[in-house]
């Protein structure tokens, strides 16, 4: 009779270890699902709140006003502006990327970073750095024509808004299309459906163009133009490579990475011409030269 205690109490016992280890393991099965319903969660109470924020801001616009004056004249700013503006002031870094030079130096010095294999060296903190500093260089003719054209009228209460943000666009455009390829215009154009300008028409007639068929071409030719620059960067590194790895398989050294042995001949034939220096100017004259 106690055999037989002993014996259930043993039972259950391990029906009870059982059902636990169940719990465990389907606890941890559902574990990654809680997270994510929880960080759904989190998401949907942060926009709720973001727009509730927002919708309180916009019932009270009439109530919030900014006065912004210009020169002589002044106006008062509603809440909705002022969104408007926080939303374009957080799109400008992005805009300041694509409608620069800054697009095809920081692909250009990438590709030599990579084409040497050197890992993060220099580190993006560096490259981007001396892109920015490259970009402001070239762009300081634009900026200069942005502000004799635009911003020094508006401030005098000679132009109003939209009449300076309409002045300081024309260097942009300028700039953008001098530096355009024609296909890729062409491109857009017939995309966007607008009307096909002459062949030969000069510069200055096709900044009547729209900024949304300018800027994408724009892009899509640098993009094209660093690429190209990228592959001629990457030929002698490349013959570099495949004299070293030549010479190690002549000599057996099959396990022996090549690129290893290459790094240091690459940065010393990189230094040995002047590397970025060569860089840098052909950088510099990629760009055409606009005249204001």
């Amino acid at each position: 009779m106690k055999n037989k205690l002993r014996q259930g109490a043993r039972q259950g016992e391990l029906r009870q270890g059982a059902q636990s280890r169940e719990l465990r393991q389907g606890a941890q099965r559902y574990q990654p699902q809680l997270k994510k319903l929880k960080r759904m969660a989190l998401l949907s109470l942060a926009l709720t709140v973001f727009f509730g924020l927002t919708m309180a801001v916009t019932a009270h616009a009439t109530d919030f006003t900014i006065n912004m004056s210009a020169g002589e004249e002044a106006g008062n700013m509603g809440a909705l502006e002022v969104i408007f503006i926080f939303a374009f002031l957080s799109l400008l870094p992005s805009l300041f990327l694509m409608f620069t030079s800054f697009t095809r130096i920081v692909i250009v010095l990438s590709f030599i970073r990579n084409a040497m294999g050197t890992g993060q060296s220099p580190p993006n903190m560096v490259l981007t750095g001396l892109s920015l500093i490259l970009t402001l260089f070239i762009m300081m003719p634009v900026l200069n024509a942005m502000n004799e054209a635009a911003f020094v009228p508006y401030q005098a209460g000679q132009l109003t808004l939209q009449e300076a943000l309409d002045a300081a666009v024309v260097p942009v455009k300028t700039f953008m299309i001098a530096q355009t390829e024609d296909k890729s215009l062409s491109l857009f154009i017939e995309l966007a459906e607008v009307e096909m300008p002459e062949e030969g028409m000069p510069d200055e007639e096709l900044v009547n163009l729209p900024l949304t068929v300018v800027a994408p071409a724009f892009v899509v030719s640098e993009i094209t133009r660093a690429f190209k620059m990228g592959f001629y960067i990457f030929l002698p590194f490349l013959v570099v490579d495949l004299v070293i790895s030549s010479i190690l398989m002549s000599m057996g050294m099959v396990m022996l990475p090549p690129a290893m042995i290459s790094l240091p001949f690459k940065i010393l034939l990189f230094v040995m011409v002047d590397g970025w220096h060569l860089v840098i100017e052909t950088l510099m004259n990629s760009f055409r030269v606009i005249s204001f």
